[in-house]
């Protein structure tokens, strides 16, 4: 017998909410921070049956909800580490050493691209622009952004992480 997939009622009474800034029929305008609280209280990631309770909860269809969670890569399809490493590859961080960053992070954590430590602490996610062109390379980390990286600052950022050190919001 599966999991019953259901809001603690604090996260219910929040999804509620934000519903209720919305026209009557218009519930769907609530899905992309509905599918953040799924996210956070879901174990990061986004299944199948949590995707078809926000459907359920809005009063939409699955692939409504499917459409936008597989679109932008801010929510999870597959489960995840505590701490997603999202490192901006786009021109400017490339042009001062994102690719090295990225490299550095992959051996050191023996991870692939969209892969996940074997500790599970770790996934990692090349990302496009995050908007802080100025401060390349840079990783957001949860909702934080890493500026003006180096191999020493990822290295410091890393053990500050296993250590819960780093917070994530």
């Amino acid at each position: 017998m599966s999991e019953t997939i259901a809001f603690k009622p604090e996260s219910l009474a929040q999804v509620h909410k934000i519903m209720a800034r919305y026209p009557e029929g218009r519930q769907k305008s609530a899905l992309i921070p509905v599918l953040h609280i799924a996210q956070k209280e879901f174990d990061g990631w986004l299944s199948v049956p949590v995707m078809d309770y926000v459907a359920e909860l809005l009063s939409i269809t699955p692939i409504e909800v499917y459409e936008v969670a597989t679109f932008y890569t801010m929510f999870n399809m597959k489960p995840v580490g505590k701490y997603v490493l999202e490192v901006c590859r786009t021109g400017p961080c490339m042009l001062n050493g994102s690719d090295n960053i990225l490299s550095h992070i992959r051996t050191k954590l023996n991870i692939k691209d969209g892969g996940t430590s074997e500790d599970g602490l770790f996934t990692l996610k090349p990302a496009e622009c995050l908007g802080a062109c100025g401060y390349a390379p840079m990783m957001q980390l949860g909702k934080f952004f890493h500026e003006n990286l180096t191999i020493e600052k990822v290295d410091e950022i890393l053990e500050l992480c296993r250590q819960g050190a780093i917070a994530l919001d």
